[in-house]
């Protein structure tokens, strides 16, 4: 298995969505060793990487009252899962076109993988990405984000994310053992975007990127580095 890793460069969300979209349903269905004769895809899987102008995505469970003023930036209806999010410039999105079954792993440890990824790209740079119980993504400690400290669950679930920022968010769509939509990196954003939503649908939940964490990093070597670890993590 190979993944063919792309750089698209700065795209629109609408026609990387549907490009996404053509390629999942026109890969090609033959069996598999091992498998029932419905088979698997023998297309060669893709990863995408790319950066987008600023546009707020909903899932498939949005709800429109985590939208709280889009202030003039467009809101596109997805199928990815998950709630409401924001992409813009200043932020590493990767795309994910694995088929499943000929990676021989199931959804949860898709996304443990996608998740494991982040969580090495921010160690490269010092950074401790951490995972919170319930809730896809991976998040730093605002006032310590090199603390190699496991998170200690709170006594109130309401207080879970004290003391936290989101740094990457996780949304994702499997179609016939294919996946499509995939995580964004917050690198050096415009934050404030953040602010008119409840992002993934909670309420008061701060994000962060690495500028503001204190890591001067650039938008490409950010990027560089997310693509090395999601292709070598993603492989069987």
């Amino acid at each position: 298995m190979s993944i063919e890793l792309r750089q698209l460069g700065r795209v629109g969300y609408l026609e990387t969505w549907q490009a996404m979209q053509g390629f999942t349903a026109a890969r090609q269905l033959q069996p598999v060793p091992g498998h029932a004769a419905t088979g698997s895809d023998t297309t060669t899987d893709q990863l995408w990487i790319c950066e987008h102008d600023a546009v707020y995505t909903q899932g498939l469970a949005g709800k429109s009252e985590h939208i709280l003023n889009p202030n003039g930036i467009p809101v596109v209806q997805t199928d990815r899962g998950g709630q409401v999010t924001f992409h813009g410039p200043g932020q590493v999105v990767a795309y994910p076109l694995i088929d499943l079954r000929r990676a021989n792993y199931f959804v949860k440890e898709y996304v443990y993988r996608v998740e494991q990824a982040v969580i090495k790209t921010l160690a490269h740079f010092g950074v401790t990405g951490h995972r919170v119980g319930g809730a896809p993504g991976i998040y730093v400690r605002l006032g310590d984000p090199t603390s190699h400290a496991a998170l200690t669950g709170p006594v109130n679930p309401a207080e879970r994310f004290a003391g936290l920022g989101k740094i990457a968010a996780l949304g994702i769509k499997v179609s016939r053992h294919c996946t499509y939509h995939g995580v964004a990196l917050n690198v050096a954003m415009d934050l404030q975007a953040f602010s008119n939503i409840n992002p993934c649908g909670y309420v008061g939940l701060q994000t962060t990127d690495l500028r503001t964490i204190g890591i001067d990093v650039t938008w490409q070597e950010a990027a560089d580095l997310l693509g090395h670890k999601l292709s070598n993590y993603l492989m069987p």
